[in-house]
């Protein structure tokens, strides 16, 4: 599998917007590889790639500030993402479901059905957490990188800030993340 044969066939034209998020999957990557203990037994092969397409979703979502004019709620974009490498995956008879749910369970520190619920937020009703060393690198190494702003990478202290409007279970979900890869080395 390669990420750029999908990402391209995906978002053909060189917008605006496919060069933010190349800039962002690129930032993404090299941080969640940066973050590899030799140790830990990560499939940093898998981590490269599907920090390459965990945003993939985000062109069929509605966010201006970002060049994104698609018709979805942008917090949707995990789990479209997840459609279309799934739809892709079967159009080129390909195993694309370990980058589906590396897509789906990114957004925040992972979304649990009842924060779905609580939140009212639209999207299917299910728990969509991180459970594979890969899933847990990507999410946290996404929460480093804005795709708005001036894109420079964050401190896990200013994540943990924002973070807290999400509640005390995102808080943990992170606060785990953060003890299990730590920062840059």
């Amino acid at each position: 599998m390669d990420w750029a044969e999908i990402f391209f066939s995906i978002y053909p034209e060189n917008t605006p917007m496919r060069q933010l998020l190349l800039k962002h999957s690129m930032q993404v990557r090299d941080k969640a590889l940066s973050l590899i203990d030799e140790s830990s037994h990560v499939d940093a092969a898998l981590v490269a790639q599907a920090a390459m397409l965990h945003d993939i979703g985000i062109g069929k979502c509605y966010a201006p500030s970002i060049g994104c004019d698609g018709a979805a709620p942008y917090i949707a974009h995990g789990i479209l993402g997840a459609a279309m490498l799934r739809e892709y995956g079967k159009a080129h008879r390909q195993n694309l479901e370990a980058f589906a749910r590396i897509c789906e369970r990114h957004t925040g520190c992972g979304l649990t059905a009842a924060e779905i619920v609580r939140q009212k937020l639209p999207l299917p009703v299910a728990d969509y957490l991180p459970e594979t060393l890969e899933e847990l690198l990507v999410c946290y190494a996404d929460k480093f990188y804005s795709k708005s702003g001036d894109m420079a990478e964050k401190s896990p202290e200013s994540i943990r800030r924002q973070l807290e409007k999400f509640g005390e279970d995102t808080l943990q979900r992170w606060d785990k993340m953060a003890k299990r890869f730590g920062v840059c080395r």
